[in-house]
This record gives C-alpha cells, structure tokens and sequence, in this order.
C-alpha cells in the first residue's frame, strides 16, 4: 500500500490521477478483442438486424467511440500496432509476424507490448485467447490460456472453397464447448473469481467473427428468416472511379464476390451466420463481463472492448478486410468502469494505437516516448473535446489512408487517389479526387501521411499487378 500512495501521489503531482483516486489503487483492466468485428452490432447504431445485447449493455455502462479505426487491415500487423502503439510505417511490419518479432521490434522502438508495460509496472497480467496474431510473446505475461483452434468444420469446406482462405459458413456440428472462444471465456472466468495481491490486467481474445462463420445451431435460429435480414450497401460500377492500384491492392482474388455470390442465392446465408457468429461471440464477452462485475474488483476495473480491423460484407463487391476503404478499417472501441461516465457516445475520430496510452494514462503510469498514439481521456471526460487528430491506416508499404471526421483520402504509392466526403458518401460510392474543387483539401490532408516509412517498393507493387494482370 504505501507503493500505492507513493505512486499516488507522484502522479497527482504530474497531474495524471489515477481513475481510482479516492483509494489510491491503480485499476484493474479487461482487456477484450473480438476479431474481425466491425460496426454491424447494435450498440454502433448502423445496422438494424444485429442481437448483441451483452455489448450494448456494455456500450451503455461508458464510453461509446463510435468513429475508431485501425491501423493495419489485418489482423497480425494490426494488433503489432496496438500492442506497441505505434504505426506499420514504422514498427515495419505490413503482413503477419512471429509474436517474438514484435517483442524484439519493440524494444528496438524503445517501448513494450502492451502486456509487458503493466507487467513490468506491477501488474499481474493473464492472457488467453488471440490477443497478438498467434500467441504472447514469452515472458510478456504471468498466466496464458493459448489461443485455441480456429474451429473449422470437421468434415471440410461447406460454402466456400476460394484459395488460402477459412472463410466458409455452415454450423458446428460439436458441442459447444469445444469452441475456443467458450474455452477461453471459461478460463478467464476462473481467474477473475481469484483475488490478488497486486492490480491485475486480464486479457481476452475472441476468435469469432473472424471466418470461418461457423456456430452451433441455437445462434443461426436468432436470425431464423435470412431473406429478411438487411443488406449491406452494393453497387455493381462502385469501382469505376478509382485507380487500378486500388483494386490490385484492396480486393483479393480469393474472397467471395457479391456478384457471384448474388448469382447463387447465397449473400443472405452469409451475413446470417456472420451476424450469428457475432450473437455467439457477445454471449461469452458477456459471461465474462458479468464474472467482473460480481467480483470485489468491480468497482475498480476498467473495460475495454476492441476489434483489430472491420470487414467487407459485400460493399465494393468482396467479403474481406485487407483494403483501405472504411470498411476494412471501422471498429468498435468502448471504454467502460470507474469514474467513466455511462451512456456517452463519442463521435471523434480516434485510433487503436490510442488504446496503450489511454490505459497507461488512466491507471497513472508513465508515457514512453516511442508511442505514436495519444490518449483519449480527454474524450473519456468529455466526448465533445475538439480533437483535431486523423487516423492513419496503411497497407502493404506506402499506401495510406487518412480519416478524419468529415474525409476518407487514400494516397498510394504511385501518387493515385481516392477522396470521399463522408457527411454525403459514406458508402464511398463517388471518387472525387480528380475534382478540382478539392485540390487544397488534399494537399492539406497529404500532410498527415506518416512521415516515417518502411515500404513495398513501387517497382514491386507494379510487378505484383503485372503478374495479377495475367492470370
């Protein structure tokens, strides 16, 4: 205890309180990752057909950002950025790294993962679950639970047999128990029953939404009349306005088109067993949720809620992440617990990499320098802050999108564009980047790109879409 106050007191002189200033204790964290999740719940307020009545709850109990993004359309250099809080301009990583070069490439940064920072400043940390893209790197934390398969079906692809992909719908034909994400949430649920001597930080991976789109019977029957449910945004010329590097670079060869997939009956089954997958993934946030808060650590544990990166449903005529459009990188990120106001929505653009320096801000932790995230308690106390900071989301090298709260602009590395105003767009249906009129607004959004640069040459990439040309 007198660590505590001692640190306490430290931090009122920073002016940095801790969330729980009238003890003196740092908080606890739940740290909760639904991969693949993007806004189609119903807490994010953009889709009407969605059960997710543990989020929403969850939404309700804090703070609700509404306009968060990633930085990285994929799921291993996504979580390397918010584990480290920097951009894949400068940690280097654009596609899938071991968990051990993402430690290393940290320390080489000067700053350390996510669960090494609160380990290493007192914290008890347990981790289960798909937290980085395969498993935590060693060291890093007192407890791990592993990942767990990604539970596909036992006898092969049902729907859909396209290239190196899991994508597939169908239902499990198991018990439900031998689903990762219901062994992970049982894992984690022990551990929150235990007390502890020091602050804990738990985290949780939940696999699904992530493909394949495969769950027991009793979440398809919430949604028992898939021709009734609502369909996302398609237009079959919505590419006709924008680079061929676009559409080298952000639809994949290998993923369902809506086109085909119109043809064949089949776009209702699929965003039925997505929206199931994600009516089965927000029973086990919630039973975990629920083991925090009839805990002695209720009163003091901060819960976090993210998603590595968003996901196609059929927009731009494909069902996959890895593009630079909003879809790919628009999450939920909910921010609830002690001293956090409930029932407020925010609807500032922020980013993943903002999550470490919230986290460390709000349990009175010091700042490292190497972070390129900021933090967003200002906006946890008052949503309505002007916050004038664009998010930043890059792939393969030098391609980069900057979002700000009225514009997506999209420059790739061979100086083409995309523009959209999202106030009249949000479908991004109209490229205006060869408009005139908005030729100062470019040039003042082009100073946001990243100034630090680890890129996939130009030469490459043309080769790349030479060799895409001919297949």
């Amino acid at each position: 205890m007198k660590t505590l106050l001692c640190t306490f007191a430290c931090a009122l002189t920073l002016g940095i309180a801790p969330v729980s200033a009238t003890t003196g204790e740092r908080p606890n964290i739940l740290f909760i990752s639904v991969d693949d999740l993007n806004d189609m719940p119903t807490f994010m307020g953009s889709y009407p057909d969605a059960i997710t009545p543990n989020m929403d709850r969850l939404a309700a109990k804090g703070v609700l950002f509404k306009r968060a993004h990633a930085q990285v359309p994929l799921c291993g250099p996504s979580r390397a950025s918010l584990m480290t809080s920097t951009l894949a301009t400068t940690h280097g990583f654009h596609g899938h790294m071991s968990d051990q070069k993402v430690q290393q490439r940290g320390k080489e940064m000067g700053t350390s993962t996510l669960p090494e920072f609160f380990k290493d400043n007192g914290y008890h940390v347990m981790a289960v679950g798909k937290l980085f893209h395969k498993h935590v790197p060693n060291g890093s934390v007192d407890e791990s639970g592993g990942r767990g398969s990604w539970n596909t079906h036992p006898n092969g692809k049902q729907n859909y047999n396209g290239g190196r992909t899991y994508t597939d719908w169908a239902r499990w034909p198991g018990a439900e128990d031998e689903m990762s994400d219901h062994q992970a949430a049982d894992w984690a649920i022990e551990r929150l029953k235990k007390d502890y001597d020091e602050p804990f930080l738990m985290m949780v991976g939940f696999l699904r939404p992530h493909v394949p789109w495969i769950v027991p019977d009793r979440w398809f029957d919430y949604y028992p009349n898939p021709k009734e449910l609502q369909m996302p945004p398609y237009k079959a010329n919505d590419l006709d306005d924008v680079p061929v590097i676009s559409k080298f670079l952000n639809i994949s060869t290998e993923m369902p088109h809506t086109d085909i997939l119109i043809k064949k009956d089949q776009w209702h089954e699929v965003i039925q067993a997505y929206l199931a997958s994600c009516t089965f993934v927000d029973h086990y946030v919630g039973k975990v949720v629920e083991t925090v808060e009839a805990s002695p650590a209720a009163d003091n544990t901060i819960i976090v809620l993210w998603s590595d990166h968003g996901y196609h449903l059929g927009e731009k005529n494909t069902f996959q992440k890895e593009s630079l459009w909003e879809r790919s990188s628009h999450v939920p990120l909910i921010f609830a617990g002690p001293n956090i106001e409930p029932q407020q929505v925010c609807g500032r653009v922020v980013s993943l990499i903002d999550i470490l320096p919230t986290l460390a801000d709000l349990c009175g932790l010091p700042e490292q320098p190497a972070w390129e995230g900021r933090s967003i308690r200002p906006l946890i106390e008052e949503p309505s802050t002007e916050w004038n900071h664009p998010a930043l989301t890059t792939w393969q090298g030098n391609n980069v999108a900057v979002q700000t709260e009225r514009y997506r602009y999209i420059h790739y590395v061979d100086g083409t564009e995309e523009l959209y105003d999202h106030e009249k767009d949000l479908n991004e249906w109209t490229n205006l980047a060869s408009n005139p009129e908005y030729a100062s607004l470019k040039t003042k959004l082009q100073t946001y790109l990243p100034e630090k640069y680890v890129e996939l040459s130009l030469g490459k990439q043309q080769k790349l879409m030479a060799k895409e040309a001919k297949q």
